[in-house]
């Protein structure tokens, strides 16, 4: 399971809309200078599961600060592997300044998660690791929610293929396929998911990160395969995809009765309870 010992504070991110059938031929490519990550290694297809729980206000606040460009802006999400109760739940900021990330993130128990965002203080058994820097982030996590009056909003899952540069984590090459969303007004933290939409479904999203200088070896792969820079965003994307009025106050409350009436229809009672 990921964990945040090799995460960079700070990088920089390119992301391309790539068509699956040149994949191959990139992951050749970039095998000549990186190589797989941990948990890439030894499972299908070099990949491994992500699912993302996105945080946002009513009037969908950060979804509108990514569409307007804004400079300064930033995301909050939970990330999770699995669904296993002793597996960790992390809570992430993913801040954005022109083509610069910044990340802070807590490993948190999976128990504590919900008491969390619904307003409860972090104390020291909530907490994977003791560091301050990750109480510092999750203090600045809860700061930020709260501030927005911002919960549960999107879900998400896709399969990633990272690749690393073997020393340092200074440079990372990421596929990320079968990029699935739905509406989520709940801190459940499931895995199911009863209603999801594949966006992007002909493509795949690959992501250039660095933390230094630009890699020499990324402009002869970008002129290589003629790659053009473009919004592959998975939380706007999805927003954008279902369609902003599904993320609203009044689909909210009525969105326990749809989701029930759709798994009673499709058997997936139980499996995924909203």
């Amino acid at each position: 399971m990921p964990q945040d010992h090799h995460l960079q504070a700070q990088r920089f991110e390119l992301k391309y809309l790539i068509p699956p059938e040149i994949a191959r031929s990139m992951r050749e490519f970039v095998a000549c200078y990186l190589e797989p990550d941990d948990y890439s290694v030894g499972r299908p297809n070099l990949s491994y599961s992500i699912h993302n729980l996105y945080l946002d206000s009513d009037n969908l606040h950060t979804h509108h600060a990514t569409v307007n460009g804004d400079k300064n802006r930033f995301k909050l999400r939970l990330r999770y592997y699995d669904d296993r109760p002793g597996s960790p739940v992390f809570f992430e900021i993913k801040q954005r300044e022109n083509d610069c990330i910044l990340k802070q993130r807590c490993a948190v128990r999976r128990e504590a998660a919900s008491g969390l965002l619904a307003g409860q203080l972090p104390e020291p058994g909530h907490l994977i690791s003791r560091e301050p820097r990750h109480l510092a982030a999750l203090q600045r996590f809860i700061a930020l929610q709260q501030n927005l009056q911002a919960g549960p909003r999107l879900h998400n899952h896709y399969l990633r293929e990272a690749w690393v540069s073997p020393h340092d984590n200074s440079v990372r090459v990421t596929f990320d396929r079968k990029i699935r969303v739905e509406t989520c007004f709940h801190t459940r933290l499931n895995t199911e998911m009863a209603t999801a939409t594949q966006i992007y479904p002909d493509k795949l999203v690959l992501e250039l990160k660095f933390t230094g200088r630009y890699p020499n070896w990324f402009r002869d792969l970008v002129e290589r395969f003629g790659l053009m820079r473009g919004t592959a965003s998975k939380y706007c994307g999805g927003v954008a995809f279902l369609g902003e009025h599904r993320f609203g106050p009044a689909y909210h409350d009525s969105y326990g009765e749809n989701r029930a009436f759709y798994q009673m229809l499709t058997g997936a009672a139980g499996s995924n309870p909203a």
